[in-house]
């Protein structure tokens, strides 16, 4: 589709009409045409592939049976590219690899990190996202542990951030780690820029929750029936393993917090039901076909959650609403879209079905995706926990009280409906400057170390050589901002932001711009990061055959297939704590419930 005619044109059009009117400001169906374009443009020019020959052996396959289902380690989604997509597989770029080199010299270090996170992103007064509830954060960290992580920073030769005399933090200079090396360079990457590599599978597979290492199943399973281990709450079991206690059992149990202890408690109860489907219609498998059919169906519940409703939480302008509902389910009308399945047309029955396309590169995700994932500012500071049927304050919290370990305590000692309802009623942080939670800034990790979360942020996309932010506007087919005042439309900021980048706009970093620039309406996050966003998100589905050739009844099975096309959040929510059924919004389960302070708009 990338290389045809229609596309090429809807290219063109799309282009000029977005640069000319903006796609935000044009009628719906117009909005939606110019959406189309703009996305197969970045499908032609901005998905760059970091591997030069590949040295790794091609791993063994796997038994006949198990090619019907996810590999742990994301080996074989790619039947002609077995590695593809893998633990250990490279992350790739949505810009020219000559524009990802690092800067040289102390041209990395300006302006330097730590006055970034001081003076442009500190929180001075909570700033609230009220389109939205705070299971919208919680969900995103948990989608973003399925998807990516650069595995533990290297312990030695850290960055040196230089502070000045009156800066209280604690320790002088401020170290920070260094990325992890990509273990996979060879001599044909000499002259190439850095190559980072993920530690969790590239796929849409639920790693958060199932791991991405064998060993790991044995802690998790069971061993009946299919099903995960649970509590007699329906909680997580502490791991036994964790080199710190209070842990829970996870797939990724990195910066845990309450929000991510609510939602893997609640999946891995979503596997059980699952089972118990699966095991009534198919009554002679085993404890092994159970669970990797009900792991299959959970994970692509998972991904329709994320697209037809947490995405139209956080972005609520209706052309980019209607694109989410025609990415997963086409333009057609439901009546139809059953008997038009086996076209396999993205446009007239949505990704999920369609045929299988890398669009040209071998399917990772990339630096620019992790980039403009960055959204701290979601998380509040403070937290208050109501119960679900008096509506009575029964708690009120810090971040640093619900993270780490101490969320396990908030677990066991709010029953989970109180916990979903204070946070169905509770508003996120704007992504936004002058809004990073100050626990983040000065965040204390289980083994003692202390973080500037923000100043880091910053750094890691200078040192993974993701552009300054109007090159990167630039690279998106974007147009550059010219002055302070245009990029940021208060003017108090607009002159700090002057003041550090000392009069250079295009020093600015990506992060503080997309938190900086005027947002299109309804937007929870920039237009900058929603171009990354509408490349990479129909990549993840269209690159997959779990979601695109091998999207289908026989390989989900009847029973799974029913089950992702009549459940959503809702119907999750609702299955294993129907106390809160009525409680929740009855538009969308992201935004506000009855009950949120003060209006659901802003």
């Amino acid at each position: 589709m990338g290389t045809s005619l229609f596309s090429r044109v809807l290219s063109g059009v799309g282009n000029r009409l977005d640069r000319r009117y903006g796609w935000d400001k044009l009628p719906l169906p117009l909005g939606i045409v110019t959406l189309a374009g703009v996305r197969e443009t970045l499908r032609a020019t901005n998905l760059v592939d970091t591997n030069t020959p590949e040295a790794s052996p091609t791993p063994a396959p796997p038994a006949l049976a198990d090619f019907e289902v996810r590999s742990v380690d994301g080996t074989y989604n790619d039947l002609q590219s077995p590695r593809m997509g893998a633990v250990e597989a490279r992350f790739g770029r949505n810009v020219p690899l000559d524009m990802t080199h690092p800067e040289p010299g102390t041209g990395i270090m300006s302006p330097n990190p730590r006055t970034v996170s001081t003076v442009l992103l500190t929180r001075t007064t909570f700033q609230p996202a009220t389109i939205c509830n705070l299971l919208v954060p919680a969900w995103l960290q948990f989608m973003v542990h399925d998807w990516m992580s650069h595995g533990s920073n290297e312990p030695e030769d850290p960055w040196v951030v230089p502070l000045e005399d009156a800066d209280p933090w604690p320790y002088k200079p401020m170290t920070i780690p260094r990325t992890r090396r990509d273990p996979s360079r060879t001599s044909a990457d000499d002259g190439l820029p850095p190559t980072y590599t993920n530690t969790e599978t590239h796929w849409w597979d639920a790693s958060q929750i199932y791991g991405s290492d064998p060993n790991f199943g044995k802690l998790l399973r069971s061993g009946e029936d299919g099903k995960v281990n649970l509590d007699a709450k329906g909680l997580i079991p502490v791991d036994p393993s964790a080199p710190h206690p209070g842990i829970d059992l996870a797939g990724v149990q990195g910066n845990w917090w309450l929000g991510l202890g609510i939602l893997h408690s609640l999946f891995m109860q979503e596997h059980n039901a699952i089972c118990d489907e699966l095991r009534k219609a198919y009554p002679s498998w085993d404890d092994d076909q159970l669970y990797a059919r009900a792991r299959l169906i959970n994970a692509a519940l998972l991904a329709k959650i994320h697209t037809v409703e947490w995405t139209p939480a956080i972005i609520t302008h209706p052309t980019s609403q209607a694109a989410m509902h025609i990415n997963w389910y086409g333009v057609v009308p439901p009546s139809l879209r059953r008997l038009l399945l086996p076209l396999r047309n993205e446009i007239l029955t949505g990704i999920p079905g369609s045929k299988k396309d890398h669009d040209g590169a071998p399917y990772s995700l990339t630096e620019e995706f992790v980039q403009v994932y960055r959204m701290h500012p979601l998380i509040p500071d403070d937290f208050t926990f109501r119960t679900a049927g008096t509506r009575d304050t029964i708690a009120e919290k810090t971040f640093r009280d619900i993270a780490g370990p101490g969320a396990r305590d908030v677990l066991e000692g709010i029953p989970m409906p109180d916990l979903l309802y204070s946070f169905g009623t509770s508003y996120p942080g704007a992504l936004r400057l002058h809004n990073f939670p100050r626990f983040l800034q000065e965040f204390k990790r289980a083994d003692g170390t202390q973080i500037d979360l923000a100043a880091t942020d910053i750094l890691r996309a200078r040192e993974r050589g993701v552009p300054r932010h109007n090159d990167f506007r630039e690279l998106l087919h974007m147009r550059r901002f010219a002055t302070f005042s245009e990029l940021c439309d208060n003017p108090a900021w607009a002159k700090e932001l002057e003041d550090v980048y000392e009069g250079d706009i295009d020093r600015v970093d990506a992060t503080v711009g997309m938190f900086a620039e005027p947002l299109p309406k309804g937007f929870g996050f920039s237009d900058t990061a929603f171009r990354i966003f509408i490349l990479m998100a129909s990549r993840r589905l269209r690159s997959d055959r779990f979601f695109t050739t091998d999207f289908t009844p026989q390989v989900y099975t009847p029973v799974g297939f029913r089950w992702i096309e009549s459940n959503g959040m809702a119907s999750v929510i609702a299955r294993h704590y129907p106390e809160v059924a009525q409680l929740m919004n009855p538009k969308n389960p992201f935004a506000p419930w009855p009950g949120a302070p003060g209006p659901a708009s802003g």
